[in-house]
């Protein structure tokens, strides 16, 4: 169902959120926009600054290391699922990594979603889910290794 042009329909969009290109392209196929319309409109957005995958890579995985979503392999697959480029995903990630410290987002993570927990006194059972939340989180395993040991200490 198409209200008004693809412009207008690419100007709503950015209203509420930053996308990626191939966001904006997917919905805009979505909502019955021919191909040309959309491009050319996706074009217009970038011209006017309006539409950037770097500007949107970098406020999305800023956002995803705050909150906790992910990191890492994560964090690079759901850019990539947003149709973020490889090249770009990398100089986010590798910008981040100044700011963001594994440990740091691990022990917040660990503070936040399990607080209270104490490796020393948990079951074998509590560190494998742990674990495994951790994990799909993209934490790297030898993190988690050293941060629960560091714990326990």
């Amino acid at each position: 169902m198409q209200r008004g042009t693809a412009l207008d329909c690419c100007l709503r969009l950015l209203t509420l959120r930053d996308h990626s290109e191939a966001e904006l392209r997917k919905k805009l196929s979505g909502k019955g926009y021919e191909e040309g319309e959309s491009e050319a409109a996706v074009a217009r957005m970038k011209e006017l600054g309006y539409l950037d995958d770097l500007r949107f890579a970098r406020a999305f995985a800023s956002s995803a290391l705050r909150n906790g979503k992910g990191v890492g392999p994560r964090l690079k697959l759901e850019l990539a699922k947003r149709g973020v480029a490889g090249p770009i995903v990398s100089q986010v990630l590798e910008e981040l990594s100044g700011e963001y410290s594994e440990r740091e987002l691990l022990v917040q993570t660990i503070a936040r979603r399990y607080p209270g927990f104490d490796p020393a006194t948990a079951s074998d059972k509590e560190k494998r889910r742990i674990i495994g939340y951790l994990q799909r989180k993209g934490f790297s395993l030898s993190a988690i290794f050293r941060e629960l040991r560091a714990q326990e200490d």
